[in-house]
């Protein structure tokens, strides 16, 4: 049988400070806290649903729709994990659900390379953009994208939490509700199908 390592709970008394005392104004309906609580957390909820789903409108719904659920569900919040790695779960779990629902009506569009670049900037600095150079970058990052939407949620998902947003395997095990084996094992085969598929798109 394989031995699974339990996520340690965290104790109120190693929650940091500030954030405990924000969590009990939270909790004791303090519309200023909640205020705060959504600006330290929103741009981060926004991206990683962006990341997931692919649709700046449909992240800036989910992100609605994930606040909404922290504030009716904070009260029940003792500090199992940290509060980003709590409201990552909530996160997850709605873009789950409105990912299901969304396949089934219409096919997710991916977010645009000028999108991309409008908000993180060109992939190349002004000194490397002879135009033969920023086309190659373009046609990778569009490969890169492609690929990344070809991936099964949850694998696409352990990938975004992992490489872009740099969380520990025991920080995704909690998000995903899943072993921390699992997640290594998502990890291993998003990583297997993206190189396979980049490596098919070189050969065309």
């Amino acid at each position: 049988m394989v031995s699974v390592k339990q996520i340690r709970a965290v104790g109120w008394s190693e929650v940091a400070g500030r954030e405990a005392a924000l969590i009990q104004r939270c909790a004791s309906g303090d519309d200023t806290a909640f205020a705060e609580l959504v600006a330290d957390h929103q741009r981060m909820v926004v991206q990683l649903a962006l990341n997931l789903l692919g649709d700046r409108d449909e992240a800036l719904d989910l992100s609605q729709e994930v606040f909404l659920r922290v504030f009716r569900t904070i009260q029940r919040f003792r500090g199992q994990s940290s509060l980003k790695t709590w409201i990552y779960r909530i996160a997850i779990n709605q873009a789950r659900n409105r990912h299901r629902f969304w396949r089934r009506r219409h096919r997710a569009d991916q977010v645009s390379l000028d999108a991309h670049v409008a908000t993180h900037g060109e992939f190349l600095s002004a000194s490397d953009s002879r135009p033969d150079r920023l086309f190659a970058q373009k046609e990778l990052a569009a490969r890169l994208e492609n690929a990344l939407e070809s991936l099964p949620f949850d694998q696409r998902t352990a990938i975004v939490l992992r490489e872009v947003d740099g969380l520990s395997y025991d920080e995704i095990a909690y998000s995903l509700g899943v072993a921390v084996g699992t997640v290594k094992s998502r990890l291993t085969r998003a990583r297997q199908t993206l190189r396979a598929t980049l490596r098919e798109a070189r050969t065309l």
